[in-house]
């Protein structure tokens, strides 16, 4: 079998593997001092406009089916503040596993807290932001310190070890989904054996596919976790529904959802815009976690596979990034799937003809044809009319009268002779 190993604040546990069973030795009391954070993220301002990814995705239609009440949702990352008013009473304690201690539940760089908000964050009085499922419970594992998840493409945002630990950890802790906004950049046999760990327990995975898309220059990197089989990888689109330009582009992109400037909380208190897929992820995590809190038996690859089938058209098809489209978590809620073999479903009957009501909408539609014309003809007549007569009142003024024709010149006298020109004396001219 296998041992888990789990710490406190108050004993350490050591599992000792001997002849199949677990022993458990419980140490003095010890006391882990909370993370110090060596550069902390100011807090944030309170946006106070509904962010528009709630206007797209509408989750309050989703919530008389389900709000995620009793599920377990595990975010590896930063660490998710509990201490944020949006966030009381929905983050445990959780796990450290940078440090090997309890409190996962301190953040440095707001990173984790965003994530968390986005999945599980309760209405406030004021505030338009809020989470999918706010009735969700978040276990925060708290594996980096970094205010980007993604790498360079060749070095590791955290190391492997950890990670993998934390993928152990979150289900060790009972979650039902576990939500990655991390990239590694090379395959590890420890992260894939954790994935497989997970999955074996029927434990839902969603990771982020990156921001490190190479607009064509080159293949986009393989981001793991998301590149493994059983695992959702979720990319980013904006409020247009366009992918958000750093999204990476692959097979590994099973469906996207809003990521681009995107509101969410930041540590202590207050809210920012972030961008990325890392903040498109929690999106996905949290419709997962209303679908298993309405359908607790439903296996987790019914839940991912819901989660796909049911996702709105996008903009562009896989190969451009859009996995099978964007998350709409009400369908996916609401719609169930089955495995069954298509039925084949009888042809539409036709329609009873009536031959009285078929003569009648004939005549009809030959009357109104008529009526047109008619109509047509007396609105010209009455049109020219109208001129003529807008016409004469400022002919009258004008003194305008109808041209008359002109009197024809009196005949020329003709001149036999062209020397007696010379001679004749006009009749207008006066006498001496």
């Amino acid at each position: 079998m296998v041992a888990r190993l789990r710490t406190s604040a108050t004993a350490l546990v050591t599992a000792v593997l001997a002849t199949g069973l677990a022993v458990v030795v419980t140490g003095p009391p010890a006391t882990a001092a909370p993370a110090q954070c060596q550069s902390p993220s100011e807090p944030g301002q309170t946006i106070t406009e509904i962010p528009w990814h709630q206007r797209w995705l509408a989750p309050a239609r989703v919530w008389p089916f389900s709000t995620g009440e009793g599920v377990r949702v595990a975010v590896i990352d930063s660490g998710s503040d509990s201490s944020h008013p949006q966030l009381a009473g929905r983050v445990t304690g959780g796990h450290d596993a940078l440090r090997g201690t309890a409190g996962g539940d301190v953040d440095c760089v707001s990173h984790g807290t965003a994530v968390a908000s986005i999945i599980a964050a309760r209405r406030q009085e004021g505030v338009g932001f809020h989470g999918l499922a706010p009735n969700a419970t978040v276990v925060p594992i708290r594996i980096s310190e970094r205010t980007s998840t993604d790498g360079d493409g060749d070095g590791e945002t955290v190391p492997a070890a950890v990670l993998a630990t934390a993928i152990r950890r979150a289900v060790d802790e009972g979650a039902d989904v576990v939500n990655m906004s991390i990239t590694l950049y090379r395959p590890n046999d420890e992260v894939a054996e954790a994935v497989r760990y997970a999955l074996g327990r029927d434990v839902v995975l969603v990771a982020a596919a990156g921001n490190l898309h190479q607009d064509g220059s080159r293949p986009d990197p393989l981001p793991y976790p998301a590149a493994y089989d059983g695992v959702i990888g979720v990319g980013a689109i904006d409020e247009t529904g366009t992918r958000v330009a750093k999204s990476q582009v692959g097979s590994y992109v099973d469906i996207v959802a809003p990521g681009g400037a995107v509101v969410a909380a930041t540590r202590v208190r207050g809210h920012a815009v972030w961008t990325g897929t890392s903040f498109a992820t929690p999106m996905v995590s949290a419709t997962a976690a209303l679908i298993r809190a309405a359908e607790p038996d439903l296996p987790a690859a019914e839940v991912a596979r819901r989660l796909v089938a049911t996702a709105d058209p996008a903009r562009g098809d896989v190969a451009q990034g859009y996995g099978q489209g964007v998350l709409n978590p009400y369908r996916a809620v609401t719609e169930r799937l089955t495995t069954a073999a298509p039925v084949a479903q009888p042809p539409l009957p036709d329609l009873p003809r009536d031959p009285a009501a078929e003569a009648r909408a004939a005549r009809w539609e030959l009357a109104g044809r008529v009526a047109l014309w008619v109509g047509l003809a007396f609105a010209t007549v009455a049109l020219a009319v109208g001129a003529v007569a807008a016409l004469l009142p400022r002919g009258r003024r004008l003194r305008w009268r109808p041209a008359r024709p002109a009197a024809a010149p009196p005949p020329r006298p003709e001149i036999d002779e062209p020397e007696e020109v010379f001679f004749r004396v006009p009749s207008s001219m006066p006498r001496a």
